[in-house]
């Protein structure tokens, strides 16, 4: 691979960024190396307390001047940004398999889900709407209108290196906002390549770099933000106790989190479902991303009278699963982020076992010169009692835990019962188990779908889930509303001024 004109492999990439003004830290590089081949791409360097300081009042100061622009012509600055990514697609889709590790189609498909939150934030910049309500008082108006928050804080993770920073910049940016965007550590490179993008626009635009900034580094950095009472709202992705760490310090002073974590997702699989529908959401649902997505199929709830066949399809499915370089676009899987992924896959599968999981497809590392990297792994089914305590955490890799059922109250109670609440499914052609998967006691999950898998989500809808997934909600709908604070208004156009509820208070 060749990225040279994106930054370079020798010298180590300033890790502060404002715009076009890379800031250089004295702290020793952080090296970027590419799960596919263990090769270093790149470095940078993590900012320090004083460079954070300088970032983030080039944040403020930006603020002052974004926030008044009106939001249409915020609107045509992200659509400037969504024609620059169509430009570098192909490139930057490439860089996104490469550093993280996904397909080179889910790569690209990542960078898509980027144009397509662009095209999103456009129209809604010109709907950007409050609500207008009847005084209760002769001669008065009222509204609510919505106002820009401030300094958003994004704290990303490795498994989608720049989608996540999209769904949350583009919406916040046609809000008013400004964005600090800590990306994970584990996928610097990609950082570096979305802020020279949108720094060329703003440059063209005349606008001040502060809109859009990038703090390399490690979990301190995200400290910072965590506990700065200038950050108005911090939205970070990742694991459960990462979330947890955030909420308790932003909590403490009464700032605003926006949770995406963890996910331990289920299909249910009824006696009426079309099969080769199910097999196959399930197959991408499990094996996708190398079972390091949020919303991967970790667990499939299967009906007793069609468990069999299922159990015979997936083996056979997983058989002809094509594991390697996620840049040859033949694999339809590549490697896990990093070895201590693998460890953490490898503890999972003894785990399974000791708590007597059979597996009906055997675990394991690859070895050989295609996969000298240490990091690609053979995707596993385990036969699993529902109770099981590894059952109920996630494992961010490729291990699906095969569970039968007899009555679909049984199945829906299996899903349930686990702390996180992200992504479900159900596949059946019985409309009344469809209904009763949806309704008030069906699932719990903030996503629930019929008849599609687990993963793989539309920008058009809310993303989010509930319990420890945290409750946020990211991309469509009206996700749009936490990146801006409400206020109610109240118009007196009277020649009175009458107090509410009929109060009384004459000298």
């Amino acid at each position: 691979m060749n990225f040279s004109n994106w930054f370079s492999s020798n010298v180590p990439h300033p890790g502060v960024s404002t715009g076009l003004n890379w800031i250089a830290s004295g702290q020793d590089p952080l090296f970027s190396y590419s799960p596919a081949d263990g090769e270093k791409i790149g470095a940078v360097f993590p900012a320090t307390k004083l460079e954070y300081e300088k970032a983030i009042q080039s944040a403020a100061i930006a603020f002052e001047t974004w926030r008044m622009t009106p939001a249409p012509k915020r609107g045509e600055i992200v659509r400037q940004f969504g024609k620059a990514i169509r430009k570098y697609k192909q490139q930057l889709g490439e860089l996104v398999s490469y550093e993280m590790g996904k397909s080179l189609q889910e790569g690209l498909g990542e960078v898509q889900e980027m144009i397509d939150i662009c095209d999103f934030a456009v129209g809604l910049s010109r709907q950007l709407h409050g609500l207008t309500m009847h005084s209760e008082r002769p001669g008065h108006r009222m509204y609510e209108q919505y106002h820009p928050l401030g300094i958003i804080g994004v704290i990303s993770a490795f498994n989608f290196p720049v989608a996540v920073w999209s769904w949350n910049s583009m919406l916040a940016w046609v809000c008013g906002d400004v964005c600090v965007w800590k990306p994970s550590e584990k996928t610097p490179l990609c950082a570096i390549a979305c802020q020279k993008i949108i720094a060329e626009v703003l440059e063209k635009n005349n606008l001040p770099e502060g809109i859009s900034v990038v703090l390399n580094g490690g979990r301190e950095v995200g400290e910072w933000l965590a506990a700065d009472n200038r950050i108005s709202l911090i939205s970070a992705t990742g694991s459960t106790r990462m979330g947890k760490q955030v909420a308790a310090v932003v909590g403490a002073r009464l700032g605003r989190t926006l949770l995406e974590l963890g996910g331990n997702n289920a299909i249910i699989i009824t006696a009426e479902a079309d099969l080769e529908i199910a097999i196959r959401g399930a197959l991408f649902g499990a094996v996708g991303t190398a079972g390091q997505r949020c919303t991967t199929t970790r667990r499939l709830i299967v009906q007793e009278n069609v468990y069999e066949t299922v159990k015979e399809k997936l083996i056979a499915a997983f058989k002809q699963i094509r594991i390697g370089d996620p840049l040859d676009s033949n694999n339809l899987m590549g490697p896990l982020i990093d070895k201590l992924a693998v460890e953490q896959y490898l503890n999972a599968i003894e785990q399974c076992k000791k708590a007597g999981g059979q597996f009906i497809v055997e675990g394991g590392v690859l070895e050989g010169e295609a996969y000298k990297s240490g990091c690609y792994v053979k995707p596993c089914i385990a036969e699993v009692k529902h109770d099981l305590p590894i059952v109920h955490h996630e494992t961010f890799a490729p291990i699906l835990y095969l569970i039968k059922y007899q009555k679909l109250e049984e199945a829906i109670a299996i899903q349930n019962e686990v702390p996180q609440g992200l992504s479900s499914s159900i596949m059946t052609l019985n409309l009344r188990e469809a209904e009763q998967f949806l309704s008030a006691a069906g699932s719990d999950c903030g996503i629930a779908n019929v008849n599609i898998g687990t993963s793989g989500a539309e920008i058009g809808g809310a993303f989010g889930g509930e319990k420890e997934t945290g409750g946020g909600r990211e991309s469509g709908s009206d996700a749009w509303k936490i990146y801006m604070r409400r206020q109610t208004n109240t118009i007196n156009y009277s020649k009175e001024i009458p107090l509410a509820q009929g109060i009384k208070f004459d000298l």
